[in-house]
């Protein structure tokens, strides 16, 4: 599989176990971020003629220019009626917030279309389709799963660039904020790692002209994010240093939900628990592998890592089973 463009890597972790027929609200700032990416991208890469401060984009260049799909439907956007567009890098960032559903399906659809052709994403039924729920109501529903191994590629070379002392490429500060602003953060860093984390973005606001520009413009929407948890993340992770004059906020942005897989036996020990809820995930389609085992094993499933934790439901008769509880990735 050949290596990702810059925006391609980011959307490989931003689209993962996104629902992939609905726009849901976690996935409209999943596409507004991949929308930056993509104006990150053609900026590292000189694709805008810049005038000072000033960065300019004609309409010709899409004709005169061998410019990717995804990165055609974000310029093409931007540009709307006009023939040419001129703004400063915060500026282009910050026009994300206005793109209207319509213009998020078209960003979705030329990154997705293209990632698929890569054969680095795929269609799959949706991991909520396993839920005793849904399995009773025939209700089917489909979400994206990105390549396995390029997955953990990305993720974990961003992790150690980003843990690690050293200089950071423009791309990894860059990607810094692209996942601070899409929620991806929780999907990578412990709680412990994010304070790490936040001190690296401190350092970077002062060392980095790139941070200087980029860190301060927060593109997500309040109604599309878990706002009721800005002030508990704020408390227990974040501090502002003194004379910083800017304190991050990480949102917690939740892309999952909880998932109930009912067993065949009442009280199954933890052996046939665990083989249940394997035979029901595998018959969906959906990848499995058993991180550590226990009375509350956990288990990756599609990338994504969950706890899977004894429950029961209470109809007529107590249905016994397992409840799926997202897991920190880097835990």
């Amino acid at each position: 599989m050949r290596e990702l463009s810059f925006a391609l890597s980011f959307s490989v972790m931003a689209l993962n176990a996104q629902d992939s027929l609905r726009l849901t609200n976690a996935k409209k700032v999943s596409l507004r971020c991949m929308a930056a990416a993509a104006i990150l991208e053609l900026y590292m890469d000189n694709g805008f003629t810049k005038e000072g401060e000033f960065l300019t984009f004609r309409r010709e260049e899409l004709q005169s220019a061998v410019i990717p799909m995804y990165l055609e439907s974000v310029v093409k956007i931007l540009l709307g009626k006009n023939e040419i567009i001129s703004a400063t890098l915060p500026d282009y960032l910050s026009m994300v917030t206005k793109l209207s559903k319509r213009m998020l399906v078209e960003v979705e659809q030329g990154f997705a279309v293209f990632l698929k052709e890569a054969n680095a994403l795929e269609e799959i039924p949706a991991l909520l389709g396993c839920d005793l729920e849904y399995v009773s109501a025939g209700i089917s529903m489909k979400e994206y799963r990105s390549h396995s191994d390029l997955y953990t590629r990305i993720t974990e070379s961003l992790r150690a660039e980003i843990l690690e002392e050293g200089i950071m490429t423009d791309e990894a500060i860059l990607m810094l904020w692209l996942l601070r602003e899409s929620g991806c953060f929780y999907d990578l860093f412990s709680k412990v790692e994010l304070k790490r984390v936040a001190e690296r973005m401190y350092e970077l606001l002062d060392s980095s002209f790139l941070a200087k520009q980029v860190y301060p413009i927060q593109i997500h929407k309040s109604i599309e994010t878990a706002i009721k948890n800005f002030l508990k993340i704020k408390k227990e992770v974040m501090s502002t240093p003194t004379g910083s004059g800017i304190n991050f906020i990480f949102p917690l942005i939740e892309r999952s939900q909880s998932v109930f897989i009912d067993t065949e036996e009442y009280f199954a020990n933890k052996a046939d628990r665990l083989s249940d809820v394997k035979a029901r995930l595998e018959s969906k389609g959906h990848t499995f592998a058993v991180i550590r085992e226990g009375e509350v094993p956990l288990i990756k499933i599609d990338n994504v890592l969950y706890e899977a934790v004894p429950s029961a439901k209470q109809y007529r008769i107590p249905v016994h089973g397992v409840r799926l509880r997202k897991y920190p990735l880097s835990l």
